[in-house]
Parts: structure tokens; C-alpha cells; sequence
């Protein structure tokens, strides 16, 4: 099993979504199975074996989510920020701007799956 406080030393690692891949592999390696984000305001559940779970509570005010989804626009605000160009608060307003709700982190699948406010897939990515 594994604690809050080891995943929030792993994130405090990440300063970009460059460093992102790194943190996945090191909460993955604490027993992170998978883990579910909300854009709004960060809050995070994290899920183990035997429905072990952690929820980190909301990291900033709430921004509003979009009813509805623009998929280019999104798909360009993340490749920014896979390339280091914005800040992890950023990303998440740019999530909420464009209508993603939330993402899925599946480490044993290596997905990230991308949901607008109905609860529907608009994106899964492989992770590195």
C-alpha cells in the first residue's frame, strides 16, 4: 500500500509535463495502479490493489468546466504541456476551458484517457 505523502513527494518533482513520464513511473513503482484527476480543481483519487485508494484533496479554486468539448483545441494546449511550455495550474485551467472534466491514468495499461462533463472519452493517449 502506499500513502499520500509519498505520491505528493513524487509530484513535487514534476515542475512541467516533461518531467510527467518520471512521475509515473515512480508512483507506479509505490503500487499507484491507477488514478483519476479532476481539471477543476486537481482533486485526485489514487487506486491500489484490493480497492485500496488515496484522495488528495483539491489543489487550487475550482475553475469551470466547458459543457462542451473542443478536441483540437484541447489536443493543442496538452502538446504544450507534454512539451514543458505551461505549468501544471495552466493545463488544468486549459482542461476546464476546453471541456475535460477529468483523466484517467491507467499505469498497468500505460493510458491516459480524457473525459468531458458527460463522462465520455474524447482522447486516450499511450504513455511514453
Amino acid at each position: 500500500m502506499f500513502e499520500l505523502a509519498a505520491i505528493e513527494a513524487a509530484h513535487s518533482k514534476v515542475k512541467s509535463g516533461a518531467d510527467f513520464p518520471n512521475y509515473i513511473n515512480e508512483i507506479h513503482a509505490l503500487g499507484v495502479q491507477r488514478f483519476e484527476t479532476w481539471a477543476t480543481d486537481s482533486h485526485t483519487v489514487y487506486f491500489g490493489e484490493n480497492n485500496f485508494e488515496v484522495q488528495a484533496p483539491a489543489a487550487f479554486s475550482p475553475f469551470n468546466i466547458a459543457d462542451k468539448c473542443h478536441l483540437n483545441q484541447f489536443q493543442e494546449r496538452l502538446r504544450l504541456h507534454q512539451q514543458g511550455q505551461t505549468d501544471y495550474v495552466t493545463f488544468c485551467a486549459d482542461c476546464a476551458a476546453n471541456g475535460i472534466e477529468k483523466w484517467v491514468m491507467d499505469l498497468n495499461a500505460k493510458t491516459c484517457s480524457y473525459f468531458d462533463k458527460a463522462n465520455n472519452v474524447q482522447l486516450v493517449e499511450t504513455l511514453p
